[in-house]
């Protein structure tokens, strides 16, 4: 009788790319810049929120945040997270790097990393897992998205420039969300072959799996787990995240 070894579980991961500046957060009034995931918002550091929701789920292993070489905020901030200082030029790019450092932390080709947007406040455990739920079984992962609840227009070119140029339909419309949820390694593959041809088209870690011919699984989120982009969203952000705590309390 022959013997084997179980399969090992592949293992949770989170990775957070924190290395930009997002400017159209930033108040042009302030004496210095802050990035936007570092700006307070109901009582904390924007980022702090997005923590708390991923430390909520049990079964992650690990939260790596990738920040930029420079940034010190996480020297004085005590976060459930491992902290890296690849951030790189763009996104795209220091999510890869931060990839190889999950690798060098023991982390393999088969486990699963969960990408999210730092300046997503507002997503929530019940979000995080109803993902992972709905990824855990599948051949590729995927990601929550929204169904486009509005009219979808397309511009004009030229002399119709500023004016409506035609309504496209929304039926199989879709607004993307994170977390994004991946095989480590068939991400890192990916986002290699996308470096390789100039990135032209990645614009989240579903479409550099699309890329290579995958097609990411679309699960529900919720239009609360928007992204903190302009000055205006703290407030919307601020009222949800007060609204919740009263609800707990």
């Amino acid at each position: 009788m022959s013997s084997s070894t179980p399969a090992k579980t592949p293992r949770l991961f989170v990775l957070i790319p924190c290395a930009g500046v997002g400017s159209r957060a930033l108040d042009p009034a302030a004496p210095s810049i802050v990035p936007k995931q570092y700006q307070p918002i109901a009582g904390q550091p924007l980022v702090l929120h997005t923590l708390a929701a991923f430390a909520g789920v049990p079964r992650v292993a690990d939260i790596l945040v990738v920040v930029a070489s420079d940034d010190s905020f996480f020297e004085d901030a005590s976060a459930p997270c491992v902290v890296s200082h690849t951030g790189g030029a763009s996104r795209a790019q220091t999510v890869a790097n931060g990839l190889h450092d999950l690798f060098e932390l023991g982390a393999c080709g088969d486990d699963w990393v969960l990408v999210h947007d730092a300046a997503r406040c507002l997503v929530t455990p019940a979000q995080i897992d109803k993902l992972i739920d709905a990824c855990l079984g599948d051949p590729v992962g995927g990601l929550l998205a929204l169904p486009l609840p509005d009219t979808l227009k397309s511009e004009g070119q030229g002399e119709r420039a500023g004016r409506v140029d035609s309504t496209l339909p929304r039926a199989d419309k879709w607004l993307a969300q994170t977390p994004q949820m991946f095989r480590i390694g068939m991400l890192s593959h990916a986002l290699q072959a996308a470096a390789s041809t100039g990135m032209a088209g990645i614009t989240d870690e579903a479409s550099a799996l699309e890329a290579q011919g995958f097609a990411p699984k679309l699960v529900a989120g919720s239009a609360q787990n928007f992204k903190v982009t302009y000055p205006e969203d703290f407030a919307l952000a601020e009222a949800v995240l007060e609204s919740r705590g009263r609800s707990k309390n």
